[in-house]
């Protein structure tokens, strides 16, 4: 046997037993896998040496990370596309705009060719069936939308970052608006309502179950200000999404890919982030407790997931933490794409079994203290990772997933394939055209804005208004009308008496009742002589 022979049957034995052997016997999957790509080892790719990642393990929660320009959204685009032929729906959480080719057949050249070939792929171009929506109409999309009553008075408390007794006054009022069938369906609702039970006329409502104090609603209302200057305003309302929609199946059962299209509120965290939760609490209330699944009923995937988290409140990371920990159980999978793993907050990111991890750079000392403490999260392996993950090309990636049993798989360097569907977005009269010709469009499109609360109590304050300048105008009618009575009885006192006739004035005149004092008294003297027998003396 000549020398070069020895050398190729050493380095075929090596292959066979050797650590790449170990690191491929770890993803040798008995069950239905999605395959990620080929094994690197020792500086060449290994085609014959799969990496894949188990079906029935997606709904344990992943992480995709890595700098930008790495293939992050491609390895995205890769799982999510193998998810939809596997009959799992897929919701993607679309930051950027740059998924949205998934819904179309990818485009032939020698570059995914090359890369084909190189990772044992066979490589056919095939889109996706998907659905694109917008939050409240905000961008390009069907329209998903939540009342305040479905949001619930504990979530928005969080996303207000309310503090417990703030957060308490806020049940009160949603206790008392469900009470007295004042609907809130949109957030001037919620106004009205906070408003009204701090006038003269709505305080006495909640007088016996603890009240509402002026300062809580004035915080509460500053908050709600806030949030809408989010375009929150836009987000509530009705119609209600429904959430099950993101469950359903093409009809040649094909998981459907649905795109949340955000590049239009990519610079509203907040609001990107109530959506979150608000879908994740709300599919978690719907769903049955499953256990685990042969394969997951839904994946998210999480594209730029650092603005999820950025000046997040600690009650918001407190209900993700949650979230992503219970709704396993609902045949939920959650996967997290990012730039670095610290953007992802610590118990959080403990609960991501699986993890595709891209090229990170060290160029700062910041970089080589996040570098190694990537390399702290990983299991021991045969590879130098500080180097490794420094020195990956575009397309290649650190692999670890569950196996089939649940235990961690050893850490594989790999080539990753090539996606099938478009890698780049589709051009905006497509996706106008996909998004109008959807049966979802005119459920969904246009918004209803229905007699609520808002409506109800402007009702009544503008009939209580009416009642009280019809009063008002009564009383002054009343006033009046005594005043004109008043007077004329005053009047009918001073009226002046009728001119005296002559001979009226005649005898009311001074000189006439001297004279007749003067004459009767004469005259009474002679008769008085003339009856006494008194008469006059004749001389």
């Amino acid at each position: 046997m000549s020398e070069s022979t020895d050398a190729a049957v050493s380095t075929d034995h090596a292959e066979q037993t050797g650590p790449a052997a170990e690191i491929a016997a770890g993803y040798a999957f008995t069950g239905p896998a999605l395959d990620l790509g080929a094994l690197l080892w020792d500086g060449s790719c290994l085609p014959e040496r799969q990496i894949r990642i188990p079906l029935s393990m997606l709904g344990r929660h992943g992480l995709i990370a890595g700098a930008t320009g790495t293939g992050k959204t491609k390895t995205l685009q890769l799982i999510a596309e193998q998810l939809s032929a596997q009959g799992v729906p897929v919701f993607l959480a679309d930051i950027k705009g740059d998924v949205s080719g998934i819904s179309a057949p990818g485009t032939a050249g020698e570059k995914v060719a090359g890369r084909a070939r190189e990772v044992g792929q066979n490589w056919e171009p095939t889109g996706c069936p998907s659905e694109f929506y917008s939050l409240g109409g905000i961008g390009p999309g069907i329209p998903i939308r939540s009342t305040v009553t479905g949001f619930g008075p504990v979530l928005l408390s969080k996303v207000l970052r309310l503090n417990q007794t703030q957060e308490q006054s806020l049940g009160l009022i949603f206790h008392y608006a469900d009470s007295k069938g004042l609907e809130l369906i949109d957030l001037k609702d919620l106004r009205a309502v906070v408003a009204f039970l701090v006038s003269d006329k709505g305080k006495p409502e909640l007088k016996g179950i603890g009240g509402l104090s002026t300062v809580t609603a004035g915080v509460i209302l500053r908050a709600l200000t806030a949030f809408e200057q989010q375009g929150a305003s836009e987000f509530f309302g009705e119609p209600e999404f429904d959430t099950s929609e993101l469950l359903r199946t093409a009809a040649d059962g094909r998981g459907t890919v649905s795109l949340l299209e955000l590049p239009a509120v990519q610079d509203k965290p907040q609001l990107f982030s109530t959506f979150l939760m608000w879908l994740l609490a709300d599919l978690y209330t719907d769903l049955p407790e499953v256990g685990d699944l042969d394969k997951p009923k839904l994946v998210f995937f999480f594209d730029e997931a650092h603005l999820l988290f950025n000046d997040a409140s600690k009650a918001f990371l407190e209900s993700i933490t949650q979230t992503v920990r219970l709704i396993r159980s609902k045949g939920v999978g959650v996967f997290f794409v990012t730039q670095a793993p610290k953007d992802v907050p610590a118990d959080v990111l403990a609960q991501l079994g699986n993890r595709v991890q891209h090229a990170l750079r060290a160029f700062t000392p910041d970089d080589a203290k996040a570098l190694k403490a990537t390399v702290k999260t990983f299991p021991n392996s045969p590879y130098d990772l500080e180097e490794l993950l420094t020195g990956l090309g575009t397309g290649e990636a650190v692999v670890t997933v569950l196996s089939e049993n649940g235990a961690p798989t050893p850490v594989a360097a790999t080539r990753l394939r090539a996606p099938r569907s478009l890698m780049g977005p589709i051009d905006a009269a497509a996706l106008e055209q996909a998004v109008k010709s959807s049966p979802l469009w005119s459920r969904y499109a246009e918004p209803v804005d229905r007699e609520s609360a808002y409506e109800k109590i402007s009702a009544e304050q503008a009939a209580a208004e009416a009642e009280a300048e019809a009063a008002a105008a009564a009383a002054e009618a009343e006033k009046q009308a005594k005043a004109a009575e008043k007077q004329a009885a005053r009047g009918a006192r001073g009226a002046p008496k009728p001119e005296p006739s002559l001979a009226e004035q005649v005898v009311g005149s001074g000189l006439f009742r001297s004279l007749a004092r003067s004459v009767g008294t004469q005259l009474g003297r002679e008769i008085s002589r003339s009856i006494f027998g008194t008469a006059r003396r004749r001389r």
